[in-house]
């Protein structure tokens, strides 16, 4: 039979609903088995599609940080997994690493990453037998100078919990340069700022900090032309905490970021401009399941 014109859309769907895989998946397992259902079914099941597709709804939020970097271009991924045990698997360390320099030629696409990577990934899901998921990606690029990266606390180079990128812009040595952008990824690691400078705060964020802040003063019942003065000064502190050339340098604890660039281009005769970072924390924003071992086991006991 001509499987291409003869398998429904219907058919794809309920061998969907009966297995969790996906839609492409399941339309080839269809067509490998000339529409045979519950040959579709063990077909998906030998792929290791289906068992990798029931996996897809658990909360995956371990994993690693991966960091690729090459002269003018650096990336970092983050690839999660259920357990911190599989972080130390080779085959899943290999595979962050090929997300990673993956991201160095395709950037930040992520369907074209999921295409490099997908049927690596879904093997591994369905041998190792925890959901694992690509969930974002960062691609850093400079005209003139380097993209340095940093892993800190690193369990294999490259890779580990915390990774950084800095993009600096520069006609200096590309050693040195390398070496400025691993401390200034260093300090970035320790002082987590949200972007490279106090004119790239969002607008509406810095009006909103103003108004928090107004409302702080007001509430010590001081007048107008105080509170503003205050606003002023609270307001130095948020750039401080927020943004990287604002922020006292942590290797000395005395220069501002800015301060340090500057000294360093009148030293090496050129200026050092950073352009842009990316600071990628394992799990950063995941809701994770919380489990109630008590329940969990009474539960058992009952049953």
């Amino acid at each position: 039979m001509n499987a291409m014109t003869e398998i429904s859309a219907t058919l794809v769907k309920t061998l969907r609903d009966r297995t969790g895989a996906g839609m492409m998946d399941c339309k080839k397992a269809l067509i490998e088995t000339s529409g045979d259902l519950e040959a579709a079914i063990d077909w998906l099941r030998k792929k290791g599609l289906s068992a990798a597709a029931k996996k897809a709804g658990r909360v995956a939020a371990e994993g690693l940080v991966a960091l690729a970097a090459s002269g003018k271009v650096g990336a970092v991924i983050e690839l999660n997994a259920e357990t911190d045990f599989v972080a130390r698997n080779d085959q899943f360390q290999a595979l962050a690493r090929q997300a990673a320099q993956a991201a160095l030629d395709k950037g930040e696409d992520m369907e074209a990453l999921q295409a490099v990577l997908g049927p690596a990934l879904t093997n591994l899901i369905a041998t190792v037998g925890e959901n694992m998921a690509l969930r974002r990606v960062r691609r850093l690029s400079v005209t003139e100078g380097v993209v340095a990266a940093y892993c800190h606390a690193a369990i294999s180079p490259g890779l580990g919990r915390i990774g950084v990128l800095v993009a600096l812009e520069s006609k200096a040595d590309p050693a040195r340069l390398n070496e400025l952008g691993r401390q200034i990824a260093m300090h970035i690691a320790a002082t987590k700022p949200e972007s490279v400078s106090k004119d790239a705060i969002p607008a509406d964020l810095i009006e909103r900090e103003k108004q928090i802040l107004a409302d702080q003063a007001r509430a010590s019942g001081k007048p107008e032309d105080v509170i503003a003065k205050m606003v002023e000064g609270r307001l130095r502190k948020y750039y401080e905490e927020v943004a990287l050339l604002e922020q006292v340098w942590v290797h000395d604890g005395e220069r501002k970021v800015s301060v340090m660039l500057e000294q360093l281009g009148k030293e090496w005769g050129t200026p050092v401009v950073v352009t842009g970072f990316a600071r990628f924390h394992l799990g950063e924003g995941v809701e994770k399941e919380q489990t109630d071992f008590v329940a969990e086991v009474a539960k058992m006991a009952a049953g």
